[in-house]
């Protein structure tokens, strides 16, 4: 507080900071040395980086932010964990957590201008964009170690310390802004894709192989939610659609029941543009076969089939004239026959999974279609009685 009245005590601090009795004191560096993972030394640990962000943010008030930058990173420099891949044991790590909650206390308030600075500045001292550009032009998985340094940084550092949902997305579209959209989603795959528990890097194949499950699609939801919801002037509703439809075909296409999964999680309002934008396309086919698979992840998830039902509803308010709705559902009900058909057809020959996998899914979705068609004649008969 001193330092914020005194330009002179402001000046002892600084020169105390830089000494190796102040360095030992304030830059803590036992990040490794117990499971730290829930406990209270974790949270010690996190609280004395946020309190040495804002004596950082106290002491250097008087210097423009480029200056300041210059001084935390001479100083900061001196920790080897806070660099972008000196861990030798990232995961184990709370260095770059440390970093992030140092950095956010340091940041809180600044206007955007200095933040844009700031993130330049992290850029230029990581090589981060050159990174990035390794991870996004090559082979998906041809770079895991890199991959997963790109992620830990991101989070750890750059998103997850945020409390306002506003600066979130400011710092998330510093990281996918500078890439067309193709790599935009492909950084988005990388930084909140599912990973393996074993070795925390990205699963890639996880979406196209076979049905997921919701903690694998959560962190991509709530990224896009994040962009969509916080009215972002660099996002419109367009390119956030663009977006999820990019991502389903990350690495390759998507099982549709992924895709859909993905829909619900992220909410009403991009679930629902996100087919209306198909139904204005054009794209009646593909719209139909969704809302089968939006049907059937609702009856494997016990989520109220009445939200499908009410979904299409909407939907069809999209197309202009009654012969293309009439049409539309025509669509739906073949889809449920041929999508019916299409998991029947591996069963009926033999290819049996060890764990029945096949047959489950084929009773899930006939209970779903049933329910889905409850749903359409109760909404009937109520219209028809009212």
């Amino acid at each position: 507080m001193l330092s914020m009245v005194s330009k002179t005590v402001s000046q002892h601090i600084i020169n105390y900071i830089s000494t190796s009795s102040g360095s030992r004191r304030l830059l803590i560096q036992n990040f490794h040395d117990l499971d730290l993972s829930g406990t209270k030394e974790e949270s010690h640990l996190l609280e004395h980086y946020r309190a040495l962000g804002l004596l950082f943010k106290r002491c250097t008030l008087l210097l423009p932010t480029k200056d300041r930058l210059k001084y935390i990173h001479k100083i900061l420099s001196e920790v080897s964990c806070f660099k972008f891949s000196s861990c030798s044991a990232p995961l184990q790590c709370l260095g770059l957590p440390c970093y992030g909650m140092f950095l956010q206390t340091l940041t809180a308030g600044w206007d955007e201008l200095e933040c844009h600075r700031v993130y330049n500045f992290l850029c230029e001292l990581t090589n981060l964009s050159r990174k990035m550009q390794t991870v996004v032009c090559n082979k998906p998985g041809s770079a895991r170690k890199l991959e997963l340094r790109i992620r830990l940084f991101c989070r750890n550092v750059l998103l997850d310390h945020w409390t306002q949902r506003s600066d979130s997305a400011f710092w998330l579209t510093r990281i996918l802004k500078p890439w067309p959209m193709v790599n935009q989603a492909r950084l988005l795959y990388i930084i909140f894709g599912p990973t393996s528990p074993q070795d925390g890097q990205v699963i890639w194949q996880e979406m196209v192989e076979g049905p997921t499950d919701e903690s694998s699609l959560k962190g991509l939801a709530n990224a896009i939610k994040l962009l969509y919801d916080t009215g972002t002037k660099e996002w419109t509703a367009d390119d956030v659609i663009s977006l999820v439809d990019e991502l389903s075909v990350v690495p390759r296409e998507w099982l549709l029941e992924n895709n859909a999964r993905l829909l619900i999680l992220s909410g009403n309002n991009i679930c629902f543009t996100f087919m209306a934008s198909k139904a204005v396309n054009g794209r009646a086919i593909e719209l139909a076969r969704l809302i089968v698979f939006l049907a059937l992840v609702c009856e494997k998830e016990l989520y109220c089939m009445d939200w499908t039902v009410r979904m299409m509803q909407k939907v069809c308010k999209v197309f202009s004239a009654a012969a293309e709705r009439k049409s539309f559902l025509q669509s739906v009900a073949n889809a449920f026959a041929c999508v019916t058909m299409e998991m029947l057809q591996p069963i009926m020959s033999g290819e049996r999974d060890d764990d029945d996998r096949g047959f489950l899914n084929l009773f899930h979705l006939l209970h779903a279609q049933a329910n889905f068609h409850k749903e359409v004649l109760y909404l009937t008969m109520n219209a028809s009685s009212s």
